[in-house]
């Protein structure tokens, strides 16, 4: 829809000024080590204050793996390497014979456990990768990743090195555990050594496992439980202020981290400053956060607050907008959008109608960024921002990453003040800000969940074809159908009611297409499929025989809690519907 003329003055007040001096002096900031992160939440909390904006600041003590020091030694040579966080430290180093394995090239950065589209068929069985790895140090292309370390440690290998595809190593995280661990969560934390090396020395690393050589990983890593201060400001609205959207991102960063994410802060502090300025103008509330522990806590800034207000965001919160990696050089496509099926309408307008022109395609979010939220049930959308047109990014031969636009300085020494672009920023601010007013001042919820239902069909559809007959998905069918029937006469429903139908719908039906863990608690970050329930449905007809009657089983009971959901939620919009 077209930029309405009270959305106009909000987009008319946004500037560079207050933005681009936090992006310069965070590109003189280090914000990776518990200390200097707590330094740079002063930093923010100072910038909101000096513009009159009340900021309530939390101090939890979360859970963080701070990598310090890592190499590898083999062949009388030692390689420069990074451990990624939640490493497991090895200060004095542990010694074992190399053993490569051939990685997909597609799923270099990919959260998937499934071993055909990490190794492209180059390893046909588990049993034949367990003789292969047992007792050895795993050398292969790609990222140290949480999904490949939890596969690599569960086949019995004893280190993994992670070769990088450039000259320079990216940092990252390697386990799977989101947030800071519960006693479920902790017999997940890694118990190998991960390090990444650059390629040229990944090159000659995988030369020597391949004539039978040895290696030492040495990793050392800080651990503990920290005090980390999260910066929340709140804009109260003027006629629902209970109920207000969430837009968030991380202030800690690898490096000085300008791409990931200082751009992404001071996106937030601009939003945060003219929606306080303006705050007679909202219907309902916003509320903006600065996480830290997302880079070395997994997400644990973010998770706990989650845990902390669960309570107040089921109730009230209408949607979580991500904000990371925004106002990066050439990112001028929106080909990879993160968003929802229920929000996806929403993000492409705002993002059409800022950038006429843009090329825009959402796709389904993985499991990864600061979407601690999925549990709870909220709709969702943004993640990654603006990114690099693919055929540039071809033309300049860059690999694949997860952020900064595209541009392979990500999680390097490189993410530095060159790496922002004030017009880029300009634009994708004003996306943001537009999104989130389009949810605070909405008149009735634009969250589509019919959407959602032709997205269900799709999956089931898919896992049916892929079962070659071995399921039976009709009962799930018919649960989506009734409650399209429902859905589609919701629109004659009082606008409060159907609001609070809306609202409702995404607390049943998030967590039914995004999580296997029950509500409130966290899912493993790696990917989960679409309706995972359902999901071992496709896997039939290669399970073994004796495998087949327990995923019958699995089915049964995935079915079950999908066509449970599928009925209250129906159930839910014919309530409003006789209101």
């Amino acid at each position: 829809m077209p930029i309405s003329t009270e959305e106009q003055r909000f987009l008319d007040a946004v500037s560079l000024d207050a933005p681009w001096d936090l992006v310069t002096t965070f590109a003189g900031m280090h914000r990776w080590r518990p200390e200097d992160v707590n330094k740079a939440a002063d930093v923010i909390v100072a910038k909101l204050q000096r513009h009159g904006i009340p900021v309530e600041v939390h101090e939890p003590e979360i859970c963080l793996s701070v990598p310090l020091d890592a190499a590898v030694t083999a062949g009388g040579v030692r390689y420069r390497a990074k451990p990624p966080s939640s490493a497991l430290p090895v200060p004095g180093g542990r010694t074992a014979p190399l053993v490569k394995l051939n990685a997909n090239p597609k799923a270099l950065r990919s959260y998937t456990r499934d071993i055909a589209t990490l190794f492209g068929g180059s390893i046909t069985s588990v049993e034949e990768v367990k003789r292969k790895v047992g007792g050895k140090i795993v050398i292969m292309q790609g990222f140290g990743n949480p999904a490949l370390t939890s596969l690599i440690e569960e086949w019995g290998g004893v280190g993994l090195i992670a070769v990088n595809p450039g000259i320079d190593i990216h940092w990252g995280t390697c386990t799977t555990i989101w947030g800071s661990p519960d006693l479920h969560d902790l017999p997940r934390k890694p118990k190998i050594p991960v390090v990444a090396v650059n390629n040229p020395d990944g090159m000659k690393l995988m030369e020597l496992a391949e004539a039978g050589g040895e290696a030492t990983i040495m990793t050392d890593m800080q651990e503990g439980w920290f005090p980390q201060k999260i910066p929340v400001v709140t804009i109260p609205g003027t006629e629902d202020p209970e109920k207000f959207v969430l837009l968030h991102g991380h202030y800690d960063s690898w490096e000085v981290g300008v791409g990931d994410n200082a751009t992404g802060d001071a996106t937030m502090l601009e939003i945060a400053r003219v929606l306080w300025a303006k705050r007679g103008e909202l219907k309902r509330s916003v509320k903006i956060a600065w996480w830290p522990g997302h880079s070395t806590g997994r997400y644990a800034g973010s998770t706990w607050f989650t845990d902390a207000f669960a309570q107040d965001l089921d109730e009230n919160c209408l949607a979580q907008v991500n904000c990371d990696s925004p106002g990066c050089r050439w990112a001028t496509s929106y080909h990879q959008t993160r968003a929802f099926t229920e929000s996806a309408a929403l993000a492409a307008g705002a993002i059409r109608d800022v950038v006429p022109d843009a090329e825009i395609k959402t796709i389904r979010p993985p499991q990864a960024g600061d979407y601690s939220f999925n549990n709870i049930g909220l709709p969702s959308f943004f993640m990654l921002s603006s990114t690099m047109p693919e055929a540039l990014r071809k033309e300049k031969g860059y690999y694949d990453v997860s952020g900064c636009g595209a541009n392979i300085a990500w999680h390097t020494e490189n993410d530095t003040l060159e790496i922002a672009d004030q017009g880029v920023l300009m634009t994708d601010m004003k996306i943001y800000l537009l999104s989130v007013l389009r949810i605070a001042n909405a008149e009735a919820l634009p969250f589509d969940w019919i959407a959602t239902c032709d997205e269900f069909d799709a999956t089931i559809a898919g896992y049916e074809k892929a079962s070659q007959g071995a399921a039976d998905l009709s009962p799930a069918k018919v649960a989506v159908a009734g409650l399209r029937e429902a859905l589609g006469r919701l629109g004659a429903a009082p606008v409060a009611a159907r609001n609070a139908a809306v609202h409702e719908l995404s607390r049943i039906l998030v967590p039914i297409n995004y999580t296997r863990e029950a509500r409130f608690a966290h899912d493993p970050a790696y990917t989960v499929p679409p309706l995972p329930g359902l999901a071992v449905a496709a896997e039939l007809p290669q399970l073994d025989a004796a495998l087949q009657k327990p995923a019958q089983v699995e089915l049964m009971r995935g079915q079950n809690r999908f066509v449970a959901a599928l009925r209250a939620a129906t159930r839910r919009v014919q309530q409003a519907v006789a209101a």
